[in-house]
């Protein structure tokens, strides 16, 4: 099935999201969809799919011209939809899960045996390695993709967008989704695939689609581009080189971990940081990093273990308890944890520097309002006002102002659990040079990244834990892709 969606456009409000973008598919082949956050990949796609309607354009399928202004519309098409953040009942069963909402039926009662044997027949058409009978909730992420595939599976599929299918994925996980791909693109299925990891789209798609600013700026085949060519093109601009080299101005020894332990998560971790250093944490996922320094900040409870800031022994029971300390941490899930989404800027930015910003018990609204406006600006979030409510931000300007509320708390040790997750070349940038500013005024910075690039063109030292020790400690000069590798599986240097 050939599509062509042509001269798209869509405004929200004031905001024109879509500028006439033109997008073409053909039959059986993958088509990488690339642009910075806000460049309107969602929004083209929830066109595509009947989620929203489009205020003009046409989109043409084997040459027709057709209307889709409901999801199902696209079903007719077989059209399929997989979000980044999955839609599933964790509760239920895979085959109930499957089935939803066309359960086949015997008489009156529900032929539970034929679902199963239908989805088990299913899984082994895709060589996808899961139970029928499992609950949802003990399925891995990665499992949890594979099942939405085979559900679109289910009906005459001829397009399957995935929409940064390999996020939260282990390395196991995108291999085996990979070959999944690969075998419906055999199958003739067209894929429109959403990512911002390069690797990906020169691995997998034909040819790219570049969006910057509501409209389709080029469209190349991955044998005839790189990617700092893409790059150009989905931020207008060469930023040279991506990673910033950091000059680290050492101090004295800031923040340090002393026999670190919480059971079931990790085990008498030690570690340090200087003054003006980035140290890296690295390790496969599940490997206990984030759960460090969850309980560090006091999110978590610590079995045992001490906390020592400029050689002084403290005691963090709670996150209040690390903001009084100087620490801040842009936890991983900024959605749940370091945002409220229905919230204004301003206040999210005001949000752990209420002590500065108050009168007794009241807020002084005129400096809540200056601090939050001078954060904002320093940080580049692109918005009309502080006063736009959060939700309606893209996700590299979610993370900008998540990075600005903890900038902020003017900290002493910032902790980054993977803050470029999600976020497109262009903000990925802009938070670097951040964390750069940040080490400059001598700040110590912990970043905990799967981004093993990011992790070794950042970090001074890397630290790197496996199944909740600590495996080894790399310096400036032994720090590779292959040392942590080695030790992040468990190996020996």
């Amino acid at each position: 099935m050939q599509v062509l969606l042509k001269n798209i456009y869509k405004t929200f409000g004031t905001n024109q999201v879509l500028k006439g973008v033109d997008l073409d598919i053909k039959e059986g082949e993958i088509h990488a969809l690339v642009g910075e956050n806000g460049a309107g990949k969602s929004t083209l796609m929830n066109i595509f799919t009947g989620i929203i309607e489009k205020d003009s354009g046409d989109i043409f399928i084997d040459g027709k011209k057709i209307e889709i202004n409901s999801t199902e519309d696209a079903k007719k098409y077989g059209i399929s939809f997989i979000h980044q953040e999955l839609v599933d009942y964790p509760e239920l069963s895979v085959v109930e899960n499957l089935f939803m909402n066309k359960e086949i039926k015997k008489g009156i009662f529900l032929d539970t045996q034929k679902m199963e044997n239908e989805a088990k027949s299913l899984f082994e058409e895709l060589e996808i390695n899961i139970d029928p009978k499992e609950l949802v909730k003990n399925l891995s992420v990665g499992q949890r993709q594979m099942m939405e595939i085979a559900k679109a599976n289910m009906t005459d599929i001829n397009i399957l967008i995935l929409d940064e299918p390999t996020t939260a994925l282990t390395n196991n996980e995108i291999d085996k989704l990979f070959k999944l791909i690969k075998r419906l693109k055999d199958r003739k299925v067209s894929m429109i695939y959403i990512s911002h990891r390069m690797e990906e789209i020169f691995a997998l798609a034909d040819r790219v689609t570049v969006m910057r600013d509501g409209k389709s700026v080029g469209v190349f085949g991955t044998n005839k581009t790189s990617e700092s060519d893409l790059v150009k093109h989905m931020v207008g601009r060469d930023i040279g080189d991506f990673y910033p080299k950091i000059n680290f101005n050492l101090g004295r020894k800031r923040f340090e971990i002393k026999n670190f332990t919480r059971k079931g998560f990790f085990d008498n971790i030690n570690l340090e940081v200087k003054a003006g250093e980035v140290v890296g944490i690295a390790g496969l996922m599940g490997a206990g990093r984030s759960e460090i320094f969850r309980a560090v900040f006091g999110i978590d409870k610590k079995d045992s273990g001490e906390v020592y800031i400029d050689d002084k022994l403290v005691e963090i029971n709670s996150p209040s308890d690390a903001i009084k300390n100087k620490l801040g941490f842009l936890t991983e899930n900024r959605k749940e944890e370091g945002l409220v989404l229905d919230e204004s800027i301003r206040e999210n930015i005001s949000l752990s520097n209420l002590d500065k910003l108050c009168h007794g018990y009241f807020i002084d609204k005129n400096k809540e309002e200056e601090f939050s406006q001078h954060y904002k600006e320093s940080l580049n979030v692109k918005c009309t006002n502080i006063e736009n409510l959060l939700q309606d931000l893209s996700g590299g300007n979610q993370q900008k102002v998540v990075m600005a509320k903890w900038f902020g708390t003017e900290p002493r040790i910032l902790i980054l659990d993977e803050p470029t997750k999600g976020v497109d070349v262009g903000a990925k940038r802009e938070i670097y040079d951040l964390i750069e500013k940040m080490v400059e005024k001598g700040v110590s910075v912990i970043l905990i990244s799967s981004d093993l690039p990011e992790l070794l063109s950042l970090s001074n030292r890397i630290y790197v834990i496996y199944e909740g020790k600590l495996q080894g400690q790399l310096d400036s000069k032994e720090k590779s892709q292959e040392s942590v590798m080695t030790l992040a599986t468990g190996g020996r240097l």
